[in-house]
């Protein structure tokens, strides 16, 4: 892998519904990240209403450290299982647009401290790529083992 960072920065926001507990929904957040992001990891919050008037919080942060982020990619593709590598080799595609890599990860398993590809009520992470063409962000994919 070339030396210079290819990962511009992660934006990673999360929703906390009326029936969570906001400390468990951060704590799945921070378990995803490697123990040098987490420790410094602060959170923007934003109140919402939901549909039917009920309470929503979204947690919002960015991850800047570009020296931090292709090591928080490599331990992502470490906990990720084979299936959910080769369902997201398999739509890749519905996965980059403009320079961005869009990930969704189970708040459950990382809670219990694994990620997991989701779609369901997910932790969103937009990995931004400065300068980098779709095939590129593939071949970084590989590198990192996120993709097999």
């Amino acid at each position: 892998m070339s030396s210079k960072p290819q990962i511009a920065y992660i934006d990673i926001r999360v929703f906390q519904h009326a029936t969570e507990n906001p400390d468990k929904v951060q704590t799945a957040v921070k378990n995803l990240l490697t123990a040098a992001l987490a420790e410094n990891l602060i959170f923007e919050k934003i109140t919402l209403l939901g549909h039917h008037g009920n309470p929503i919080t979204l947690f919002k942060t960015k991850l800047t450290d570009k020296k931090q982020l292709p090591a928080l990619i490599e331990k992502i593709a470490n906990g990720l299982n084979a299936l959910d590598k080769e369902q997201l080799n398999s739509d890749i595609k519905l996965h980059l647009e403009k320079g961005n890599l869009y990930l969704r990860f189970d708040k459950q398993t990382a809670l219990l401290g694994t990620p997991k590809i989701s779609k369901n009520d997910p932790i969103h992470f937009k990995i931004h790529f400065k300068n980098k063409t779709t095939q590129e962000i593939v071949e970084f994919s590989k590198q990192t083992g996120l993709l097999p």
